[in-house]
């Protein structure tokens, strides 16, 4: 029973921290990458469908991301989905290939993502705590219950601690890292 609590707390904890990593890779740096389109949709023949499932989307170079739709008829909506998206992204159509260039990013810009993304992490380190709160809650019901022993309890609960301040360095190692890539030029 302790061991499934510990399990299961741990399997909460890593999916609060790829979840940062996610919404981290959204956020966009001055540099190009692919991830920033990932939520953008197209009509595809009626039905709201993602960019990535109409078109093959690829880094031209550092600055620039291409996006190739698979059907000539389908580069104009995908290049207006693009621009409708409210990313600040301006597209411009060459031949049957979209060139998205990634716009520079002002001093202000970068320190307004930095304050965004240390907000992104304290939501993460407050859902890694309430994953922690609940799981000393269910051993000490366990506990209540008499199907666990006070010790087996307490080093449980140091466990889950343990865990919490894995994760919570983790997070705040993924933080400094994203605050690096906004800071370089």
């Amino acid at each position: 029973m302790i061991s499934d609590v510990k399990k299961n707390t741990e399997q909460k904890m890593s999916k609060t921290l790829e979840t940062l990593k996610a919404d981290f890779s959204k956020i966009r740096t001055g540099r190009a990458h692919t991830g920033i389109l990932d939520h953008v949709t197209v009509d595809y023949y009626g039905n709201p469908t993602l960019i990535s499932q109409v078109a093959n989307v690829t880094l031209i170079d550092a600055r620039t991301i291409g996006v190739q739709p698979w059907e000539k008829n389908m580069v104009g909506p995908v290049e207006k989905a693009i621009r409708d998206a409210d990313l600040g992204l301006n597209p411009a159509t060459n031949g049957d290939v979209i060139r998205v260039p990634m716009p520079m990013l002002t001093e202000e810009r970068r320190r307004d993502m930095i304050k965004v993304v240390r907000g992104e992490a304290e939501n993460a380190k407050v859902a890694v705590r309430n994953v922690r709160r609940d799981s000393n809650e269910h051993l000490k019901k366990l506990l209540k219950d008499k199907k666990v022993s006070e010790d087996d309890e307490r080093r449980a609960q140091d466990d889950v601690q343990k865990l919490t301040d894995r994760f919570v360095a983790e997070i705040d190692k993924a933080l400094q890292v994203k605050e690096a890539d906004l800071m370089a030029v």
